[in-house]
């Protein structure tokens, strides 16, 4: 989590993440982290591993790739031609890339769950009154809050 942080840190320090992007990806950070043990227990919580990925809306893919290819040592994982969406990371996705406005937005972040299952989470999901969705761009994911799109797999 902390490269995450740091990355989100040093976008907001060079301008291309506003306060208001910065503090609500913080939160979510916090929020995805602290999984109560008593819900947990319970069976009524997601338990969350992690932060699986990060998708980011850029102004020019190729751009974007070589930045983090360049600093971060990552590769490109995988690519979807059709959607302008590259993907890169080590063993998997750290950062998903893709060319939409507005550009150097925190689109979605996807949050990795121990031992996914898409109908158990889609009931729990429901217990809660939140409705999941699923599409190209966010796969299966909720919105929180505040409208942020947290995917969840």
């Amino acid at each position: 989590m902390e490269p995450i942080i740091s990355e989100m840190v040093e976008r907001f320090e060079r301008g291309g993440l506003s306060r208001r992007d910065l503090v609500r990806g913080l939160s979510m950070l916090v929020v995805a982290s602290q999984v109560s043990a008593e819900e947990s227990a319970a069976g009524t919580a997601i338990t969350a591993s992690g932060i699986d990925h990060v998708s980011v809306l850029v102004s020019d893919v190729q751009r974007s790739t070589e930045f983090y290819r360049n600093l971060f040592g990552l590769s490109i994982l995988s690519e979807d031609k059709g959607h302008g969406i590259v993907r890169l990371g080590r063993k998997r996705v750290i950062v998903s890339l893709r060319k939409e406005m507005p550009y150097g937005t925190v689109d979605h972040f996807g949050v990795g769950v121990e031992g996914f299952n898409k109908e158990q989470v889609t009931q729990t999901l429901k217990k809660r009154g939140l409705a999941p969705q699923e599409n190209w761009q966010y796969g299966f994911f909720v919105k929180d809050p505040d409208g942020v799109n947290v995917q969840l797999l």
